[in-house]
This record gives structure tokens, C-alpha cells and sequence, in this order.
């Protein structure tokens, strides 16, 4: 019995993609890979990456002793961004206390704190931070600036009560608006981000050990004798994947809200649209993949270091690509992930239409186009 139909072109598709489907089914590890790994990777990383700073732990040290350094204390146990964990006596110990990362950042209240606040003076705070992990500290340290810029326009208020003036009126008056992420969680601009990072590391994966498989099956031989074409052998073997990343790009968004409450500002339409135009340029890459090696061992190692390190570390994933060197941001540029991270933050996190990312999925077409062309020029080339 052949493999593949020789009836007409939809035919001879169709039935490449029961074939791929079958084996699908059949194999545990493309399942795995495909359903498994994608919701492993989205709680793993959701959670592990966190770049929210919240409940900072302090060690406070008072060397004043007085009400208004109690006082000063108390407010920092009342902030959402500060925990006050250690009150040691002497600054000689904060130097145990920050080594062994029990604290992330000390203060120390001087004598004559009172003193200098009753006579009108500004006393000196000493703030230190752990600057091990600086962009922790870079945050903690914004945290603690607006801190005591508030604490001490309140203490301005209540001197100037004491003194019986009516009022004291700030020079601007500062009232920020976050737009498309008010609470700051890191979660929602992660979510996003993760979506492409494993569309594009599953897929091109889970294809990449598509033909290689008939290779080492033997059935290659009876797909070249078969009455297909390249394009018609492409099609069968990207459609079944496309439809399956499609569901657990669904999957995705269904847990992401659920979990880390990221829901979809924009269009659903449009966003299946641009992750489907993405898919056809990542299994596009993976049949290239395929095409060229020999074995699945080699298929997947070319396709991990091609897929994981760019989309993570060149794509805006994680790292800002703004605060990169010039060098290494020009190489962003040929980083597929990368546009689609930005159409799809902006249609979940925006709200963003076709008008706002038109430029975004006219790369992702052309990234397509050049990858399933190159791929249909290989396999031809192999036979068919």
C-alpha cells in the first residue's frame, strides 16, 4: 500500500498529514514536546522569572535611639516594597548580614537624628545596598529614593504646622500614570515574551525531526517514488504542527490569564494571524533543519543552539535590547522572535491593530517565505 496518495493535490496532502499525525500519536516524545514541554516552560519561567522587587529585606541600624527613629523604622515596616528583618546594634554587622545575603540593603540612622529634625537641620541617612545583582539594586534603590523623598515632604508638612503656616505647596505637582501594565508586574511583559520564546523553540524542534525520522525509518526511499512535490510534502508536514502550536498557543493564553492574570487587550484574530505567520517561518526552519542532517541527534542539537539562544538572549525576551551593545543590536535585527515579540506584546499588553505592527508581520512574511522556499529548494534537490 503506498504512503502517499496519487490522487489529486489535496489528496496527496492529506494524506502526508494522517501520515504525520499517526506518528504524532505514536511517538510519546513529540507529544511531549509539543503539549508537555510548552506548559512545563510557561509555569517554570513565569514564575522563576520575576523581576518584581517587593518586601526588600532591611536591616536598620539606630544609633539615635529616639521616637522619630522608631518612627522612621515603623514606616518602613509598613511599605509594600520593605521588610524589616535585622535591627543590629552596631554598623559592624551589617558587613555579615549583606555577605551572607540576609539583607539586600541597610540603613543607618546617625545620633542626633531627633536632634538635627527639632533644630531644623537635614541629618544624614546612610543607605547601603548589595550591588551584587545590580539591576536589583538599581530598583531597590529607585524605591528607597521615592521613600524618603515622601517621608521627608511629610516631615516638611508637619514642621510647617508646628510653625503655624498654612500650607506648603510642592513646585510640580508629580502624578504619574502607567498605561498597559499599571502594577508593574513583571509577569505581563514575561508572558508574551514566553509565548514566541517557545513557539519558536517547540517548533522548530518538534519539525527538525520530521523528515530525518522517514531517513532512519526507510520510508524516505517510498516518499521519492511517490507522485508529490516538494510543496506538497511541505505542506503536509507543516500544517499538523501549525494546527497543534496553534492549540497550545490557546492552551498558553487560557493558563497565563489564569495563573498571572495576562489577558488579551487586542485582537484575537490578529493574533492568531501573526502567530501563524510566525509558525510558518519557525517550521519552515525546522524542515531546513531536517532536510540537512542525518540524524535526529544532529536535527535536534543544530535546531536547540539555532532556536534557544538567539530567542532568549537577541530576541527582547528578557534582556532590553536598547541597553545593548550596537553591535550585537544590529545582530537582533535577523532574530525572527524579536518581531514577534513586539506585535504580540503590543496586541495583548496594547491593544495594538494591523496599523500599529504592519512592519513587524512584513518581516515575519518575509522570514516565512524564504525559509519554506529554501526548504522546498532542498528537499528537491534530495530526490523529489
Amino acid at each position: 500500500m503506498p504512503l502517499i496518495s496519487s490522487g489529486t493535490k489535496a489528496d496527496r496532502v492529506a494524506s502526508v498529514i494522517k501520515k504525520e499525525l499517526r506518528q504524532i500519536m505514536r511517538d510519546k516524545r513529540s507529544l511531549g514536546i509539543l503539549f508537555f514541554i510548552p506548559l512545563f516552560m510557561l509555569v517554570m519561567f513565569g514564575y522563576a522569572l520575576n523581576f518584581d522587587v517587593k518586601h526588600t529585606s532591611l536591616a536598620v541600624v539606630d544609633l539615635d535611639l529616639s521616637r522619630e527613629s522608631r518612627h522612621l523604622i515603623s514606616e518602613f515596616s509598613h511599605s509594600e516594597y520593605f521588610t524589616v528583618k535585622h535591627l543590629p546594634s552596631a554598623v559592624k554587622e551589617l558587613d555579615h548580614l549583606l555577605g551572607s545575603e540576609k539583607v539586600r540593603a541597610a540603613i543607618v540612622i546617625p545620633r542626633g537624628y531627633a536632634a538635627d529634625l527639632a533644630q531644623g537641620r537635614s541629618p544624614t541617612v546612610q543607605v547601603i545596598l548589595d550591588g551584587v545583582n545590580a539591576n536589583a539594586a538599581n530598583t531597590i534603590q529607585g524605591y528607597l529614593n521615592a521613600f524618603f523623598l515622601n517621608y521627608s515632604y511629610q516631615l516638611t508638612i508637619k514642621v510647617a504646622r508646628r510653625l503655624g503656616v498654612a500650607a506648603i505647596n510642592q513646585p510640580i505637582d508629580y502624578r504619574p500614570r502607567i498605561w498597559f501594565n499599571p502594577e508593574l508586574k513583571s509577569a505581563k511583559f514575561l508572558i508574551p515574551g514566553l509565548i514566541g520564546f517557545i513557539l519558536m523553540v517547540v517548533g522548530v524542534i518538534s519539525t527538525s525531526l520530521s523528515i530525518v525520522k522517514e531517513k532512519e525509518r526507510g520510508t524516505m526511499e517510498q516518499i521519492l517514488v511517490s507522485p508529490i512535490n516538494p510543496l506538497e510534502l511541505i505542506m503536509g508536514k507543516t500544517i499538523p504542527y501549525i494546527a497543534i502550536s496553534l492549540l497550545s498557543t490557546a492552551i498558553i493564553l487560557v493558563v497565563g490569564y489564569v495563573l498571572f492574570d495576562v489577558y488579551v487587550m487586542g485582537s484575537l484574530l490578529l493574533l492568531f494571524l501573526t502567530t501563524f505567520i510566525f509558525l510558518l517561518g519557525a517550521l519552515g526552519m525546522g524542515l531546513l533543519i531536517s532536510s540537512i542532517s542525518e540524524t535526529q541527534q544532529l536535527a535536534f542539537l543544530v535546531a536547540v543552539i539555532s532556536t534557544i539562544l538567539p530567542s532568549f538572549l537577541l530576541s527582547g525576551f528578557v534582556f532590553s535590547i536598547r541597553n545593548m551593545p550596537e553591535a550585537i543590536q544590529l545582530i537582533t535585527y535577523a532574530v525572527p522572535t524579536r518581531y514577534y515579540l513586539v506585535a504580540l506584546r503590543g496586541i495583548i499588553l496594547k491593544g495594538a491593530g494591523f496599523g500599529a505592527i504592519w512592519d513587524q508581520l512584513l518581516f515575519l512574511m518575509g522570514f516565512a517565505t524564504v525559509m519554506l522556499l529554501v526548504s522546498a529548494i532542498r528537499i528537491k534537490r534530495s530526490g523529489l
